[in-house]
């Protein structure tokens, strides 16, 4: 018989590993998303003000709305992070647990 040891640390490397390109490409879609929709508006906005305080009026608006983008953002892949760690604590504990055999009484 051979002697295996569950190491939830190796699991859960692997599944980092695994999920790495999917977060990653996320991550860049969301900042390529939201940094284009503020160019784009700032753009609109320099165009389109009838005076230089009209413009600085748009223009910190507009910063105050990306980074209340940004930290929505943030807060929605914390918290999927945080299920997602979850969910991988929970089938480490159930590998676990079927991994050790239980003894008969004698």
């Amino acid at each position: 018989m051979s002697d295996r040891t569950f190491d939830p640390n190796t699991m859960i490397a692997a599944a980092r590993e695994s999920l790495a390109p999917l977060l990653k490409a996320q991550q860049e879609g969301f900042k390529a998303v939201d940094v284009l929709e503020t160019g784009l508006a700032r753009v609109h906005a320099a165009f389109h003000a009838t005076s230089p305080a009209e413009l600085l009026n748009q223009q910190t608006e507009l910063t105050t709305q990306f980074v209340e983008k940004v930290r929505a953002r943030a807060e929605e892949f914390a918290s999927f992070t945080t299920e997602v760690q979850s969910k991988i604590t929970q089938l480490g504990s159930e590998i676990a647990a079927k991994a050790v055999p239980t003894k008969k009484a004698a």
